[in-house]
């Protein structure tokens, strides 16, 4: 077996990197083939990672729909990972808030909310005291046009990411590159250090930046922008790619607890792009394969652009497709919809890798393939099943605590605000007038349980004494910020939600939220598969542990050894 190169021998190679200047095309002589973990004939490194985020993919999908993913033949999307490269199956998040940001964070940085902060998409900041946007920065400016979309960066992170250790390790040789439709998801994969990180504009259907990256957007991002490609896809049809008796996998189409696209009245095909007063004309791609498409050709711009994988300095790519959560969102994890949005993220997923191979080279890449989050079923598709399974009104718990504490304690805000499941209380004020945490948590976990859906009530300040099953436990302490978690976490049963009468949603601690794809394939990788538990915070290690880089700050996983060569 092949092995690593020592420590010392690593530090002496980037020693020496440092030193030839800090042109990056002019270092890539000193790195000379040899002998490596995925090929006798292929660099030391490889040139090029790819980090792909499937957004709101559970890992079911992998398998219920693989009869019609694409054949190797052709390349192969999820085929090609799965068959060719090694699968985490049994991989699984390792705390309690499974939204979009601290997903795309803990993918990332393998660490956990506790210490990247970022424990929501939008989560209450007690020193700000208000509600934060987790990419939010007011002190940047938008790069691509004159909107606000790009007040953003990914300040609100508070460790470092893969990009960020590969900037570190190659004196800022290696480029870094994130892109996605949402900004959180492009933002916080590409971290800190990054060259610059794109996402969609709605308003006007552009790519933007901030001026935490650069000043001005590149040539090559000016030259896509002015192919007006979203203004193309407006203009057709959201059409089956198969004829609708051959959607064997899901429902029948048309199904009364599936959301509408914008400006419809039924949910079924062909879905129209209807412009919608008081809505930003583009925003209707989101839900719909076009948006993986639009993701899918900026990033292969960038691999142009960017000249990324062209030397023997590993670059990275962070690549999100967020359609496949706005598709789920509307209508569901078994909707007709559902299943064509994946077998056409496919075909964009083979496009993509056979462009990789043939621009970086077949056996120099390294790809990783994950998800932020899975979803619920909807609880009326659970029902026909007579699972157990219901919606429960959002304001109904934010609604009884503050009645409850007005009751105990007479007028005042007691509550600042009820949000990811977790009653953020006015501390200041319990202290002020001496009324011990303690007590107020004894009057809410009684009210609370008393309402229907709700299974416990968890003192997030003492979850020694609680008792759940060891897993969900780690899951609450590891999704514990002291300045931006609540103070007590309110669980639901399995199978409900909150605040959404049709369509679906995630955010629980239970396996249809948790258990997502981790695939790795190509430099480095070995071919096999794992049923072992892995978790989400294994997967930034395990690239780090292929590169030679020393992990992510706040990095709590462990690399899966197994799948290394």
């Amino acid at each position: 077996m092949t092995r690593f190169a020592s420590p010392l021998l690593c530090f002496a190679l980037f020693s020496t990197l440092t030193t030839i200047g800090q042109s990056k095309k002019a270092s890539t002589a000193i790195v000379t083939p040899t002998t490596s973990p995925g090929n006798s004939a292929t660099s030391a490194r490889p040139k090029l990672v790819v980090g792909i985020v499937v957004d709101q993919m559970r890992y079911d999908y992998l398998y219920r729909y693989y009869e019609k993913y694409s054949s190797l033949s052709t390349g192969g999307g999820f085929r090609r990972l799965i068959e060719q490269g090694y699968n985490c199956r049994n991989n699984h998040y390792h705390y309690a808030a499974t939204y979009t940001g601290p997903g795309h964070a803990a993918i990332y940085t393998g660490s956990a909310p506790a210490y990247n902060g970022i424990v929501g998409n939008e989560f209450y900041d007690r020193q700000l005291g208000r509600l934060v946007y987790c990419a939010e920065d007011t002190t940047v400016q938008t790069v691509g046009n004159t909107g606000s979309a790009g007040l953003m960066s990914p300040r609100n992170m508070l460790v470092t990411t893969i990009g960020d250790q590969l900037k570190l390790a190659t004196d800022n040789r290696a480029k870094v590159v994130g892109i996605a439709l949402k900004d959180r998801g492009s933002i916080l994969p590409a971290g800190h250090a990054a060259d610059a990180a794109y996402w969609f504009d709605s308003k006007d259907g552009n790519w933007i930046t901030s001026t935490f990256y650069r000043k001005d957007l590149p040539e090559w991002v000016k030259a896509y922008n002015n192919r007006r490609q979203p203004d193309q896809f407006l203009k057709q049809k959201w059409e089956p790619l198969l004829a609708l008796d051959k959607y064997v996998e899901s429902t029948s189409d048309n199904q009364p607890y599936e959301a509408t696209l914008p400006g419809e009245t039924k949910s079924v095909f062909p879905h129209e792009f209807v412009a919608v007063a008081g809505q930003s004309r583009y925003e209707v791609l989101r839900a719909s394969p076009y948006g993986d498409q639009l993701t899918k050709e900026f990033a292969l711009a960038a691999l142009d652009g960017e000249q990324l994988g062209k030397d023997n300095i590993t670059d990275l790519l962070a690549v999100s497709f967020s359609s496949t959560d706005y598709v789920g969102h509307a209508f569901g994890t078994h909707a007709i919809e559902t299943e064509d949005e994946y077998l056409r993220l496919d075909l964009q997923l083979q496009e993509f890798f056979n462009e990789l191979d043939a621009k970086v080279g077949k056996g120099e890449w390294l790809a990783f393939l994950s998800a932020d989050h899975g979803a619920a079923d909807i609880p009326a598709f659970s029902r026909s099943y007579r699972i157990p399974a219901d919606i429960k009104s959002y304001g109904d718990v934010g609604e009884a605590v503050k009645a409850t504490l007005a009751k105990a304690y007479g007028p005042g805000q007691w509550m600042l605000t009820y949000f990811n499941q977790q009653v953020y209380l006015n501390t200041a004020l319990l202290a002020e007038k001496k009324i011990p945490v303690q007590d107020v948590y004894a009057l809410v976990r009684s009210t609370l349980l008393a309402q229907r859906g709700v299974i416990n009530v968890l003192n997030l300040h003492n979850l020694a004494n609680t008792a759940l099953p060891d897993n969900q436990l780690s899951m609450l302490r590891n999704v514990y910020h002291p300045n931006r978690s609540g103070d007590f976490y309110v669980m639901l049963q399995a199978g409900w939600f909150e605040g959404r009468s049709k369509g679906t949603t995630h955010g629980t601690m239970y396996p249809y939220d948790t258990h997502v794809p981790f695939l790795i394939y190509g430099w480095g990788v070995k071919q096999g598969q794992t049923f072992h538990r892995t978790q989400i915070a294994d997967i930034a290690p395990t690239i780090c542990a292929l590169l030679g880089i020393l992990e992510p700050s706040g990095c709590v996983g462990n690399p899966v050894e197994d799948a290394l060569k």
